[in-house]
């Protein structure tokens, strides 16, 4: 099984530049990071827990809108391809696979700002 776990982009306005542009998102099971492809403005995340919840279960509370996206990839719990939930707020993040309910829970850690070449293939 590859580390590559989410791998999606999210296209709105950043928090920092205030442009509307695409939103790259990487979650692997060590750390998830957030990073804007036009100003490189990233919040990375670490993982807190990783446990089987219902929807909603850890629903973030910020400062920003919260996003909800779906996106296809392998469970790392269950091990089949499929649906996943992933909602990401301004000091949370997490991914459910909608077959088993195992949840990936990441809280913020650190942010910086620094344009990176991060591409989706």
């Amino acid at each position: 099984m590859s580390d590559r776990f989410i791998f999606t982009k999210h296209r709105t306005d950043c928090y920092h530049c205030k442009q509307v542009a695409d939103q790259i998102i990487k979650a692997v099971p060590n750390k998830a990071q957030v990073a804007c492809d036009n100003c490189g403005a990233t919040r990375v995340f670490v993982p807190r827990i990783q446990e089987v919840a219902q929807p909603g279960s850890f629903t973030p509370i910020g400062k920003y809108p919260v996003w909800e996206l779906v996106q296809d990839a392998e469970c790392r719990n269950c091990h089949t391809t499929g649906l996943h939930d992933i909602t990401v707020g301004t000091r949370h993040l997490s991914v459910r696979c909608r077959k088993c309910g195992f949840t990936h829970f990441y809280k913020f850690d650190l942010e910086f700002i620094a344009k990176d070449e991060l591409k989706i293939h």
